[in-house]
């Protein structure tokens, strides 16, 4: 008996998706470190567990805090997308369908992005 793969069933996921799987890891691995940054400077350290908006632009002005914080804007983007990027490609998605939704994720985590460092520079500069 000869053994045979169906290709429309069992197709192989390389290029893209393993670099998809490799950019989760670490993000997900940044996300560790970036998040527990971002609670103690923002949550444990400061009195009442919150600041308020003249904190936060104080904090936000500072040169080493800001690139961290836009680089968590950055990673929970990356992270959540590419999550729901394979949760849906474990539907079984055609190619043309799996293509539409990386552009659509894409634009998504480019808007969220833009709409992040913008907030971030009206709240330094307001």
């Amino acid at each position: 008996m000869e053994n045979t793969v169906d290709t429309h069933t069992a197709r192989p996921r390389a290029g893209l998706s393993s670099l998809s799987w490799l950019a989760q890891a670490i993000s997900g691995v940044a996300l560790i470190v970036l998040a527990g940054l971002h609670m103690v400077a923002n949550h444990f350290v400061v009195e009442g567990g919150l600041r308020n908006f003249a904190d936060a632009q104080a904090y936000l002005s500072h040169p080493v805090i800001l690139p961290l914080e836009i680089l968590f804007l950055i990673g929970v983007t990356i992270h959540a997308l590419l999550g729901v990027r394979a949760i849906l490609f474990d539907l079984g998605l055609s190619d043309q369908a799996e293509v539409r939704v990386t552009q659509a994720l894409a634009v998504i985590g480019i808007v969220t992005i833009g709409y992040g460092l913008w907030l971030t520079w009206v709240v330094i500069t307001f």
